[in-house]
């Protein structure tokens, strides 16, 4: 009822009609009502469902919108010509309902649809009613040639995502200099769109549906069809970026004087790349908001689509999309959560299915970072949000593959914890050149392999990196009987401080982590019984045996590679993580 009283009003603030709505929550800590609260208000109807579904988005983006619903619809429906959504669109659909009674919905021109109803399933049954009578009016009157299958990206998308994504952070667009993550779509619908020829002029109409713009802007980035040399690709999609800034510049320019100024601009950089050959590329702060631009695209290719089937496709002008974009209502809904420190990175864990490994992976995501893990142990991923590959760091195919699939998912690498190992005991004299050829394989060459692989994405992305090596206080301090995996160590530290002097340049900088005695699958309860015993000492004194008198934990060693990673002005640094051992303090 208090709500229903707003409705005679000629005018209501959107301040104002925020807080009558929250005066009237019944749980005061509940977030704010969604700005079509009084809509639903309005409308005499008990249950109401709303939608921007495709097909019906595509008869209301037509230059003609009225006269195509009418069609399709008669008087199942009233049109209420484009508001922006509040309380002025709450009166006009309230209007209209009142004008048509017995309607089952209401069509917005411009930006979606709502069904009603006594009941629940009655008011969904008629939305689903709805849509699947625009797709069958659409189906009908289709004009597009079926799509033919479209020929393969001349360079594959996990060499060409790296490039743009070095493009994109290098541009900044406000963020301090933090990368961005990429979300690469390619359904049919993408691949047709980017691969028209009208792709150009289809990009410049804007947005499927009004909200869209705070997460996409109204334009995508249109870059050309990578082939043949990526440095020339990658020189004009830089200066088609730089276009896009200027041209996002003159347009809020424009439209802040048309609204009397006081509005700050937000970033220029797109969040929606049309890659003819590639597809579409949402673009985010991190994979959630990078899938949610990617999402959104690919609704707007589907409803473009769809509308030049039974007309032309005509949306929203600049004008009012500039009001919903600098809307502060729909700014808020993107919310303020706090950043991580690592947001906008993808870290690489290898070993990711072991106790360092793992913990390793859940501090980097807790930092905001985006994680891949390495190991051969899994073939599923272990933990919501990260990417588990199933890989053999021994084998140069697999690790490839691994780098290329997290290239695919994210845009590129950041950072990469070289972890994965294993120990193999003896004495030196008595080993077999096979163990220790396999101790090497594991423990030295993988990590080069590895180290190449993040290099070469790291280069081509040209924003720098972090090379990051489980080097193990074996490389200082060596035990008996544990030759075979102190001496592979010993050479990583030397891979690490040669990778710090090769790659500054590159703005890649290399450390390593020494830990030590921490329980984990290379150091299990025998392994630490055995070492105990090599050391002359009980189990517990051996993995307290430091200078804290403490045993060290694979959360610790999580944190010093976290550290590491934050440490941008250090390279060629060892960090001990062992609770203080004189013997394996660096010199």
């Amino acid at each position: 009822a208090p709500l229903l009283r707003l409705r005679s009003l000629e005018r209501l603030s959107d301040e104002a009609m925020v807080n009558a709505q929250r005066q009237n929550l019944l749980d005061a800590s509940a977030p704010n009502p969604s700005v079509e609260t009084l809509l639903h208000a309005f409308i005499g109807e008990k249950f109401i469902d709303h939608t921007h579904a495709l097909a019906v988005l595509a008869l209301a983006n037509q230059p003609d919108a009225g006269r195509l619903i009418e069609a399709v619809y008669g008087d199942r429906v009233a049109c209420v010509d484009y508001v922006m959504p509040g309380f002025a669109l709450a009166k006009a659909a309230a209007a209209a309902y009142d004008a048509n009674p017995g309607v089952e919905g209401l069509i917005l021109i411009n930006h979606g649809v709502f069904s009603f109803g006594p009941g629940a399933r009655e008011s969904y049954e008629r939305m689903i009613a709805l849509v699947t009578l625009a797709e069958a009016f659409i189906e009908g009157k289709s004009r597009r040639a079926p799509i033919r299958a479209p020929s393969p990206p001349a360079i594959a998308p996990d060499r060409v995502l790296p490039v743009l994504r070095g493009i994109l952070s290098r541009g900044g667009g406000g963020r301090a200099g933090a990368p961005w993550i990429l979300d690469l779509r390619a359904a049919a619908d993408d691949l047709a769109l980017v691969g028209d020829p009208r792709l150009e002029d289809w990009a410049g109409r804007g947005v499927a549906t009004p909200d869209h713009v705070i997460r996409t802007k109204r334009f995508p980035l249109v870059l050309t069809r990578p082939a043949g040399d990526l440095e020339a690709w990658a020189g004009a999609s830089e200066r088609a970026l730089e276009a896009y800034g200027t041209a996002y510049h003159a347009y809020f320019a424009r439209n802040a004087q048309r609204t009397g100024g006081g509005k700050t601009e937000l970033d220029p950089l797109p969040r929606v790349a049309a890659i003819p050959g590639l597809g579409l590329v949402g673009i985010g702060a991190n994979a959630s908001e990078a899938a949610a631009a990617a999402d959104i695209a690919q609704s707007w290719a589907s409803t473009l689509l769809k509308a030049e089937e039974v007309g032309a496709f005509t949306p929203l002008g600049e004008a009012d999309t500039f009001d919903m974009e600098y809307w502060s209502l729909e700014q808020a809904k993107l919310g303020k959560a706090a950043r991580g420190r690592l947001e906008g990175r993808v870290a690489v864990v290898t070993g990711g299915a072991g106790a360092i490994g793992a913990a390793v992976a859940a501090a980097f995501a807790a930092e905001g970072a985006e994680v891949a893990v390495l190991d051969f142990r899994w073939t599923a991923p272990s933990a919501p949000g990260v990417l588990a590959i199933t890989c053999d760091v021994t084998d140069g195919a697999q690790v490839a593959s691994a780098f290329a699939a997290v290239a695919r998912r994210f845009g590129g690498v950041d950072i990469v914890v070289s972890n994965a190992g294993a120990a193999t005991t003896g004495m030196m004299a008595a080993l077999s050149p096979a163990d220790l050829r396999a101790s090497f394989d594991l423990n030295f060459f993988a990590h080069q392999t590895i180290a190449q692989a993040a290099v070469g994405l790291m280069r081509a992305q040209g924003i720098g990196g972090a090379l990051l090596f489980n080097a193990s206080k074996q490389a200082v301090n060596p035990g008996p009987d544990f030759g075979a995996y102190g001496t592979a160590k010993g050479a990583l530290l030397a891979l690490m401080r040669q990778y710090a002097l090769e790659h500054g340049a590159d703005g890649i900088r290399s450390n390593a982590v020494n830990p030590d005695r921490i329980r984990s699958g290379l150091l299990t309860d025998a392994m630490i019984a055995a070492r105990a015993k090599a050391r002359g000492v009980e189990t517990d004194a051996y993995l307290s045996g430091n200078l804290l008198g403490a045993e060290v934990t694979a959360a610790d060693v999580a944190q010093a590679f976290v550290f590491a990673a934050l440490m941008t002005r250090t390279t060629g640094a060892v960090i001990p993580v062992d609770g203080g051992n004189v013997a394996a303090m660096m010199r």
